[in-house]
Order: structure tokens, then sequence, then C-alpha cells
């Protein structure tokens, strides 16, 4: 049978898909052990991912070294359901991140063999160049929860040098096991984050040992490249209690450490001043860039042309430079940059406003150029998409406050509430069923559905390999009413539908134990059910075994008379149960088997039409 398939597979013949190959399998398995045997899709449980917790929560991919696999191309497709513009530096942190992860896993193999394996090997530590607001972090919070390793986040400027006032750097490790729940294994294959990495570069014109910079870039280099951190230092006084206990437990003490080898550092920072570091040396180059920039704005096409002389020029200690081997820079946002962001269905401006609203249970659209207004109003700032937050908020706070206490249920933000936010406060409370604008409010309704659908359709990619599952417009369409219905993201909205799928899946096999009964839901029965789960707020595998529950007698009537195996369950069964029942009686029933078997039914209390 396997020669078979390998000698099809070779001639060009088509391979089954999932599905069916499913389907054949459980067919020939039940031929030749009958029924003792049932396939459960094994494409349910995404590679990499571990979606049945106890807890009932999913849980990401792990990036420990056993299991890491993930390939740069979707760790870059993952950023750019989330990130508007920074085209290189989301292809070059994805693929940064992706090879050092991919190469501790390899590396691992050959670690118990080969002790000199890995020494010496340069880690792709990340310096990151850009304006405030323009997504540093947030792409690295992307980045770890995708790969689900721990991230801490510190701020350069308040550390300094071991033995110095102030932050030990080495706590960043220690903080780092606390966010693995105390996982060693794990945190020593995290990511740790320092932001506003600049302010350490060392002063100009200083004399002495300049404690808060040159210190801390000194103190930074050993845990940046591969040293052993202790756990259980005098200044914690947790740690100390702990170690007091283990000995009084053990008569033993223990020396807990991690290990910094596997840790990606990545630093941030703005280098306002690097431009005329580099446009100095390009005029003296003779490279372009004979524009005097005297201006307060920082001339960002300039600092993609960062050298490491540059950043040592700039205050920073060749040795700390040269364990940052990779270096990007963003790119500044303009007005039209910061409308698309609050069009992404999966910006977290626009979700957080959402779900804020939903607690009071208050439903809020965008007409399309009220955030056009409000990304005018942020561009002003120059503060990058941090400037949305606080434009967005001017807007909303009147009616944050003010709406909870009334009977709306819904609210468009329009052009003339983002000029006029209070008096057209006053309007909606004077007049809240105005027809104008509920039509508006379902025209937006309308268009957003349609928006999220085409972005949930250009993520076909994406869908099959967290499922394996095929994505098509009535899947893309509950994607979209579980996004609004949770206001949510779109990537959860897919854990979600993938979790009911899967339960469904699982009451199916667990129904021929149940009720010795064996189904098959087709996909529309499927998204019948995941339908009437959203609209009802049930759990949807407790509705598919009401379901066959109800249907019981007269499959198992079928069953016996008929000597039926299986039953295909189709979108009919849910929506009209007797209406299906009745078809499967006619397709197996004489006409005088038919009445007796309505008798029966009919004691059982569903009617059936003979």
């Amino acid at each position: 049978m396997i020669k078979d398939t390998i000698d099809n597979d070779k001639s060009g013949g088509k391979l089954p898909n999932q599905q069916e190959l499913e389907r054949e399998l459980s067919e020939y398995l039940s031929k030749k052990y009958g029924d003792r045997i049932k396939i459960i899709s094994p494409f349910l449980y995404p590679k990499g991912q571990e979606f049945a917790t106890d807890d009932g929560k999913i849980k990401g991919d792990k990036a420990e070294g056993s299991t890491f696999d993930l390939l740069p191309e979707d760790l870059e497709a993952f950023l750019e359901s989330f990130i508007v513009k920074q085209d290189q530096a989301k292809a070059v942190l994805a693929t940064k991140v992706c090879t050092h992860f991919n190469r501790v896993h390899y590396l691992k193999q050959f670690a118990d063999r080969k002790k000199t394996v890995g020494v010496g090997m340069i880690k792709n530590n990340v310096l990151m160049i850009g304006p405030t607001g323009v997504g540093k972090t947030y792409m690295v919070k992307l980045i770890a929860q995708k790969i689900g390793v721990p991230m801490v986040k510190g701020d350069a400027t308040k550390f300094s040098e071991t033995g110095y006032v102030g932050g030990d750097v080495e706590d960043l490790v220690r903080d780092l096991v606390y966010e693995a729940k105390d996982d060693i294994e794990l945190a020593e294959n995290g990511i740790i984050y320092i932001d506003e990495i600049d302010k350490i570069a060392s002063a100009k014109n200083i004399i002495g040992h300049d404690v808060s910079r040159t210190g801390v870039q000194r103190a930074l280099l050993k845990p940046m490249e591969e040293t052993d951190v202790d756990l259980k230092v005098p200044h914690d006084a947790v740690s100390q209690i702990q170690a007091i206990e283990q000995y009084r437990r053990t008569g033993k003490k223990e020396k807990k450490v991690v290990n910094t080898k596997n840790i990606l550092f990545i630093m941030s920072g703005a280098f306002g001043e690097l431009a005329d570091i580099i446009k100095r040396r390009l005029q003296s180059q003779g490279i372009g860039f004979e524009a005097d920039v005297r201006s307060a704005e920082v001339p960002w096409e300039i600092m993609k042309e960062v050298t490491a002389k540059d950043l040592i020029e700039f205050g920073f200690e060749s040795e700390f430079v040269g364990r940052l081997p990779v270096v990007v820079v963003f790119d500044e946002l303009t007005k039209d940059d910061l409308v698309e962001i609050l069009k992404n269905p999966n910006n977290p401006i626009v979700v957080s406003k959402r779900q804020d609203f939903k607690a009071y249970g208050i439903d809020i659209k965008f007409e399309e150029e009220a955030l056009v207004k409000i990304a005018e109003m942020a561009a002003k700032e120059k503060t990058g998409a941090r400037g949305l937050v606080s434009a967005i908020e001017r807007v909303l706070i009147p009616f944050e406050k003010h709406l909870p206490s009334t009977d709306i249920k819904r609210l468009l933000v329009t052009p003339e509430m983002v000029d006029h936010p209070v008096q057209e406060l006053g309007a909606i409370k004077e007049d809240p069923d105005d027809p104008e604008r509920l039509e508006r409010f379902q025209k937006v309704a309308a268009q957003e559905l349609e928006n999220i659908i085409a972005f949930i359709l250009t993520k076909e990619k994406d869908f099959y390999q967290l499922s394996g599952l095929d994505i098509d417009r009535e899947t893309s369409e509950i994607v979209a009413k579980l996004y609004l219905k949770t206001t949510s993201d779109v990537n959860t909205a897919f854990e979600d539908y993938i979790r009911m799928y899967q339960d469904i899946r699982r009451e199916e096999a667990s129904l021929a134990q149940k009720l010795d009964i064996h189904v098959t839901f087709d996909n529309g029965a499927i998204h019948a059910l995941i339908n009437q789960a959203i609209e009802s707020g049930e759990e949807v595998g407790p509705m598919a075994f009401f379901l066959i529950k109800k249907l019981e007698y007269g499959l198992k009537l079928v069953r016996d008379r008929a000597g039926v195996d299986t039953f295909d369950i189709t979108c009919e069964a849910i929506r009209d149960s007797d209406q299906f029942m009745n078809r499967l009686v006619k397709k197996y029933f004489r006409k005088d088997e038919r009445q007796d078997f309505l008798l029966k039914q009919d004691h059982e209390g569903s009617v059936i039409e003979s």
C-alpha cells in the first residue's frame, strides 16, 4: 500500500489532501479491525504548538532548542500581520532571530559528544535604531510571543556598573528566570531587550570614570557573549531565604546559575546625534548627502548608512559594538503610515478601544474619514504611533465617561466627532436613535466585516501552517465573527476557530464510545455548529454531543435496519434535525418500514414526516 503511494507520487499523480487521507485510512482500518479503531485528525494539533492545556489556554510555539523550527519567512509573515511599514526591520529581525534559535537547536545535538561545539560562537545580538513610536518594542514583544520564549525589557538608564549604586545588569538575567517561571533551561533560551541604549554612550569632554555610561557598557560585555549569572545574590532577600530553606531540607548548598550563551540580546535607541556623525563621514568621503542638515528633525535615510566606526565615535566602546553585529534602522512614520496602522485589524490601539467600550456593552465603530483625522492629529505630535494613542483618547474620553451611564449600545466615531467631540456627545445623548447615524453605523459595520474577511484571506498560508486546514470565504467569515465577538486580534480569532474545530472532531471521535454511533461532521455542519456557538456563547463540543443525542434513536434504527456503519452529518442536521432524519429514513427504509419508524419515533418525542 505504501509502495503504491510512493509510485503514485513519482508518476506525478495528485496526492490526497489531509482530510481525504484521514477518511481513506479510517475506512481501511475499519474494514481490517472493525469499530475498535478510529482516526483522530493529527493536523488538529499544529506543529510546534500545544493547543489543549489543562487550564484550557492556548500555548504558543516553544523555542527551546529541542523543538524550535520556525523559518524566517514564516516569522516575517507573522510580523506583517501586525506591523505597518518597517519592511527592512521585519526582514532582518525575523531572519536573525530564527537563525539564532535554529542554530542553538542544531548545535545542541552535538553538545554531548563534542565539548568544543559552539565555543567562540558569534551571537546575532541586534541593535535597533529608530525614532520613538515606530514599533521597536512592539516588534520584539511580538517575536517573543510568537516563538514562545521568555522576554524581559530593561531601561539602560536605570543600570550602573556592578559595585555602584543602581541596578545590576545581571538582574535582567534573573528577571528572565522569573518570567520563565523558574525554568532555567527555558530562560537560557530567552530574549533580553534593553531600550534607551543610546543613553549609555560615553559623554564627551568628561574627565574620569563614567559610572553610568561606559561602566554599564563594560558590565554588559560578558552577559552579551557568555557568562554564568548566579541566581542567589546578597541583595535579593527572596533568593537568600530560598537558599536557607534548601540547606535546611538537604544539608547541602545548591548553586543555581544561568548561562547566557544562548540568550539573545536586542538593544534599541533613538540615536539623535548620530546623524551628524554619519553626515560628516559621508561628506568627507564625497558620497552624496551634501545638503546642510541643521534641522531639529533627524534625517533617517542618512541613519541607514551607519557603520561600527560611527557608533564608536558616538560614544560606544569598540568591544560593545563588536557584540552587536546586526544593526537595523527603522523608518520614520508618516501620516499615511499612521492611517494604515489604524486600519489594520490587528492594531492594538483600535482593538483596545473596542475592548474598553465593550466592557460597558457598547459596540464602537470608526468611519475611515475619522481615522484619517485622528492620524493627522497624531502626526503633528511627532511621536509616531504613540501619538495615535493620545489623539484617540482625546476624542473618546468624553464618550467613555458619559455613555456607560446611558442605554446607548452603539457608537460611531465620525469626522464630526473628531473635530467637535463635546457637541457630538450632546447630539447623541439627545437623539440616540437618529436614523441617519444608525444607517451610517450599519454601513460601517458591513464594510468592517468585509475588510476583516479580505485581511484574513490574505493570511491563507499562515492559517494552513497553523491548522493544516484550507481557508475559504465561509471559514474567513467565521473567523471574522470570532474577531468581532471577542474583540481580539485576527491571530487569536484563528486560534479560537481551530480550538472549536478541534473540539468537534474530538467529540466526533468519542461519540462512538458514548453512544455507540459512528458519525462524521462535514465542513458545513462544523461551520453551522461554530456559528451557533458564537451566537449563543455555548461550548461547541457539548452542542455536537446533544445534537447526536437527539438523533440517537433514529441513527441506531437506521444502523440496525440498513447496516450503515458511519453517518455523515451535514449542516441540515444542525438547522433542521427532523428534516435530516426524515431524508435518512426515506433513503434506507421501505414505505411500510417508514410508517413503523414514524410510530416509534413519535413515541420518542420527535416528529418525522412519512
